[in-house]
């Protein structure tokens, strides 16, 4: 093993190096970074050159001064030393001091996108293998295609009109949502429900009937309470959505007939829901520290009662726990957000129309940690969804021919044949082995995320990774180019080695050797 990560390591940086080289020429051979000044009419310019070229060596060929900048980057690497030096840009500005702040707003802007994109991915992906040629799994397959082949920029200003336009017109013109959109939706429901359950034409047709009323109730209870412009779950609704995560996780984890599962899978959820009323009064001082620390103590209690109370299979169970503490935990988080929904909303700044169409932020909006939470969420909810749907096709083609290829497998047949129920053949036998092509896929795709949504970054005026380089690369400024290429590059590198890992830990076929 140390010896794989060690070949691994010396590979990588050779690769690095040469990449770089190429990188570091490429960029500045294309163009003049002195044109802005050549073509200056001010009475300084010959000043304002000479300054330039010294301050970034432009008397130095590139080739060379490759060299000078590898010198500072590799400074980086000595920890605490405080030498780290990835040069300056055009306009004197530390390239140190500008990257960080693309990267968290890149990291905003994209995280989401990415986590939702696979899990909702595979989740979708598996369905339609299970569905094969049904309804659903056409459907699935056309809104797929469909999706993977729409421009980011038209999904972009798609959203920005019917979803931030016309809910903001909704919120202010203090309506409810019309009858012919409630009958819409619960046709909708009704249809995708019944194909993605299946089974013979009466339990299609009860399906349907469930879930079209369910859909009903649901929107006129939202008339009804004005929930969107006072959105909350309550007591009540925090106790069912629980109740619904006790229930989903043990059911495809363990199954329901296992007692000690659901046992602790119930107590984690109480836990949960006391939580939610003890700790009403901390949540209001609360900083993103105090909620982290509160979601690693609930996950470490879920780990806890699922060993304590697990035998004899203890890492199930404790799996359990720890997934149903997780999530419980987070819809108690998330209520909190929505109490501060109206108090947003009401701002001077907000006007009553909270989705915004640009920027990461409001200018001159502050607010405690809930409210700025609200204001950062509103402010990336549109291009999130804009990187989602056109990334979530992808995953979902990925996992469906991934679980067909998997069910055809002999270990597949075999453990059917053994009489173990199809919630276990699919979850441990088969969801395990197609993850492997997902986890190739997920670490190519870490580093070009992390390059930034270029064009949609454009679009909604995000300062992040892919409007650094898109500037850089037009002024020729090759200092920030370089600074963007050693984070994609350290971060592709370091996610493939992963995914090496991830490989042996998935397939017991799959050793790494010395």
């Amino acid at each position: 093993m140390v010896g794989f990560i060690l070949r691994r390591i010396a590979v990588s940086i050779l690769v690095l190096l040469a990449a770089s080289f190429i990188m570091y020429v490429l960029a500045a051979n294309s163009g003049d970074p002195l044109m802005d000044l050549s073509e200056s009419t001010a009475a300084n310019r010959d000043q304002l050159i000479a300054a330039r070229v010294a301050a970034l060596d432009l008397d130095v060929p590139p080739p060379l001064r490759y060299f000078l900048w590898l010198g500072g980057a590799a400074s980086c690497l000595i920890p605490f030393a405080g030498s780290c030096d990835l040069g300056l840009t055009i306009s004197n500005a530390p390239v140190l001091e500008i990257l960080p702040t693309a990267v968290v707003s890149t990291l905003q802007l994209v995280t989401a996108s990415f986590v939702l994109a696979i899990v909702l991915g595979i989740v979708v992906g598996v369905v339609s293998a299970l569905r094969q040629y049904s309804g659903f799994d056409f459907g699935i397959t056309l809104l797929s295609f469909f999706l993977f082949s729409l421009p980011s920029f038209l999904v972009a200003v798609l959203l920005k009109e019917f979803l931030a336009l016309g809910f903001n017109n909704f919120l202010q013109s203090a309506t409810a949502i019309p009858v012919w959109l409630i009958a819409l939706l619960a046709v909708i429901a009704a249809v995708v429900w019944q194909a993605m359950i299946g089974g013979d034409t009466r339990r299609r047709l009860i399906v349907a009937g469930v879930a079209a009323a369910a859909t009903v109730a649901l929107l006129m209870y939202f008339n009804v309470t004005d929930w969107f412009r006072n959105p909350g779950f309550g007591p009540v609704g925090l106790l069912l959505l629980i109740a619904g995560v006790v229930v989903i996780t043990t059911a495809l984890i363990s199954g329901l007939t296992n007692r000690r599962a659901l046992i602790v899978a119930a107590i984690n959820g109480a836990i949960a829901y006391i939580a939610y009323f003890a700790l009403q009064g901390l949540f209001d001082i609360s900083t993103v520290a105090t909620v982290i620390i509160l979601f690693v103590a609930a996950v470490a209690i879920g780990l806890v009662t699922g060993f304590v109370l697990g035998a004899p299979d203890r890492g199930m169970t404790a799996r359990i726990g720890a997934i149903v503490a997780f999530f419980s935990f987070g819809l108690v988080i998330l209520d909190r957000y929505m109490q501060s929904w109206p108090a947003y909303v009401g701002s001077p700044r907000i006007n009553g129309r909270p989705i915004a169409t640009v920027g990461a932020a409001t200018p001159g909006f502050s607010g405690d940690m809930w409210i700025s939470g609200i204001d950062t969420f509103t402010h990336l909810l549109l291009p999130t969804i804009s990187l989602l749907l056109i990334s979530f096709a992808g995953y979902t083609r990925y996992a469906r021919a991934g679980m067909l290829e998997v069910l055809n497998q002999d270990y597949i047949r075999t453990a059917r044949a053994k009489g173990l129920p199809e919630r276990t053949v699919i979850m441990r036998h088969g969801l395990r082995n197609m993850l492997i092509p997902i986890v190739t896929l997920v670490a190519t795709d870490v580093g070009a995320i992390l390059g930034g949504a270029v064009i949609t970054e454009q679009v909604f005026a995000i300062p992040g990774m892919g409007q650094l380089f898109v500037a850089s690369i037009q002024r020729v400024d090759v200092n920030p180019v370089m600074g963007y290429f050693l984070v994609i590059a350290v971060t592709a590198i370091v996610f493939n080695f992963l995914a090496d890992l991830a490989y042996a830990a998935l397939d017991p076929r799959v050793r790494v050797v010395a």
